[in-house]
């Protein structure tokens, strides 16, 4: 920068003694002292540039380096938490929706019955619209896919926190809740039905929100013959069909799962839960015995006290 002062004032010093004193040499003198000027001026800024671009640079690094900075703090974070809490843990409760009640499963029933525990209170439930084939019917054998819809319920519910969503009517006639289960995003009563375990029943308006839903469900699986639909004529809308039929779908007396038979008549303590909810067991000999619907059998009286049923008073 300097230099160029220095350059212009010599420049302005020998034009001003050749306007002095040589004034034919002006004109050609002053185009090339302008064109020199133009040089310098150009030349000075050529040579600032390079002063700068090491402060941009030195800029730019500082920048990489705070993110590299960054992403190694990332890092070193996840490092520390254990791969076991970073994979999807499948045992892990699932969040309840807020527009549902939720309920812990305390234990299986069967294929589309359980009991929950909602508000510090026991609650038996049945689920909406759909029907699993019998495994403690009093007057039914063990149906064929029966066992394997209690024990798909047993492992996927049992212990779990779950949702309970209510239709139109809470209860049926025997005070237990009528429900659509969910886990998590999943509906449990769809899943059954997804798996062949299952079949649409027992539709009886109001409670009717999702029938539609359930039947398309039902549909693919019946398509895929898969479960309850791999055994030709075996359900249908009237339920299950068993006379005749044994878990494989050839003929026979009676139906029954692979390896698995019905109770024997030794299991003939009563289950019955009341109008009011409340559960009794009922055995041979007593006053209400034979007019008694039984939900359930039990071979000992310790059995039905382990379930929540109380003896009958008479």
């Amino acid at each position: 920068m300097y230099d160029l002062i220095i350059a212009i004032c010599c420049i302005s010093g020998i034009t001003l003694f050749i306007f002095q004193h040589k004034r034919s040499l002006i004109k050609p003198l002053l185009c090339f002292f302008l064109t020199l000027i133009s040089i310098s001026v150009t030349a000075g800024c050529t040579a600032e540039s390079p002063a700068k671009k090491p402060a941009d640079t030195e800029t730019a690094q500082k920048a990489d380096e705070s993110e590299e900075k960054k992403v190694q703090e990332n890092k070193d974070v996840e490092s520390d938490i254990p791969a076991a809490e970073k994979e999807t843990n499948t045992d892990q409760e699932s969040p309840v929706k807020e527009n549902l009640i939720p309920a812990l499963v305390t234990r299986v029933i069967d294929g589309d019955t359980i009991e929950i525990d909602m508000n510090g209170r026991t609650e038996d439930v049945r689920l909406l619209l759909v029907d699993t084939p019998e495994t403690k019917h009093p007057s039914k054998p063990v149906q064929p896919f029966g066992p394997e819809a209690s024990s798909f319920a047993k492992l996927t519910l049992t212990g779990k926190q779950v949702g309970i969503e209510i239709d139109i009517s809470e209860r049926d006639k025997y005070g237990r809740l009528l429900a659509y289960i969910w886990i998590g995003d999943r509906m449990f009563n769809e899943m059954l039905l997804e798996k062949g375990l299952a079949r649409v029943a027992y539709i009886y308006p109001p409670n009717t929100k999702y029938v539609d839903q359930f039947r398309k469900v039902q549909e693919k699986a019946q398509k895929q013959a898969i479960g309850i639909w791999s055994i030709e004529n075996y359900a249908s809308e009237e339920g299950f069909e068993t006379e005749g039929q044994d878990g494989n779908g050839s003929s026979g007396k009676t139906s029954s799962s692979a390896g698995t038979s019905p109770k024997t008549d030794s299991c003939n303590i009563k289950g019955n839960i009341s109008s009011s909810g409340e559960k009794i067991y009922h055995v041979p000999g007593g006053q209400h015995y034979e007019i008694t619907k039984a939900e359930e059998m039990f071979c000992t009286k310790e059995e039905a006290e382990a379930a929540g049923y109380r003896a009958s008073m008479r």
